[in-house]
């Protein structure tokens, strides 16, 4: 576990320069070292049992230096697993689309971001997440007691709140690299801790 730097009065930083330390340390990684965590995310993820066993998994299509992703829906995919993924919409809470393959993906520019890949074919709704027996999140880092760090834009944090809402509770899994395993995330009234991490060295459940 990486603890993050003190700072001069001892204090933990807070999450907008945690964000900011996280983003600069993707931004330099190398594209092959972003490959291999990829590979090894596909292979690890299912030491996490409630993914090696589920029928409908919430996923996403990952960017820039998070940790890969396509290996992993391809894996979930080919096991018959059926594989949900965001569409952004205008006010940031998420649509779902179906994953059938990398050529079912379409990029989709939306304004002020990176471009996206989503699934191009039928929406079904932002309620679809609630059918998933596991949520895979994005996140930059997560500590001992799983309260993960997200990107601040609060499209997960919708998410979350309608499982809770609607009383399901799917297994929340976030893929991180293994540096960003950390001694302590801030954590705000409506964060929710995940139940597992997975990294290229394997998975952590969190009780």
């Amino acid at each position: 576990m990486s603890p993050h730097p003190d700072n001069p009065r001892g204090a933990h930083p807070d999450k907008r320069t945690l964000r900011r330390r996280f983003l600069a340390v993707r931004s330099t990684l190398p594209v092959d070292d972003v490959r291999k965590t990829e590979l090894a995310l596909a292979e690890r993820a299912f030491e996490v049992e409630e993914l090696a066993r589920a029928r409908t998994v919430a996923a996403y299509v990952s960017v820039g230096g998070e940790p890969g992703t396509a290996p992993l829906l391809d894996a979930l995919r080919a096991r018959g697993t059926r594989v949900l993924l965001p569409v952004l919409l205008d006010d940031n809470d998420l649509d779902w689309g179906v994953y059938e393959g990398p050529s079912s993906l379409v990029a989709v520019q939306h304004p002020g971001r990176i471009a996206l890949l989503e699934p191009g074919g039928e929406r079904l709704g932002p309620d679809a997440v609630l059918a998933a027996d596991v949520v895979l999140l994005p996140g930059l880092a997560v500590d001992g007691r799983g309260m993960r760090l997200g990107r601040g834009g609060g499209s997960y944090d919708r998410v979350l709140a309608r499982l809770e809402t609607a009383g399901a509770r799917p297994a929340l899994v976030v893929l991180l690299h293994d540096t960003e395993v950390v001694a302590h995330v801030p954590e705000e009234a409506h964060d929710k801790a995940v139940h597992a991490v997975v990294t290229p060295s394997g998975a952590r459940r969190f009780t």
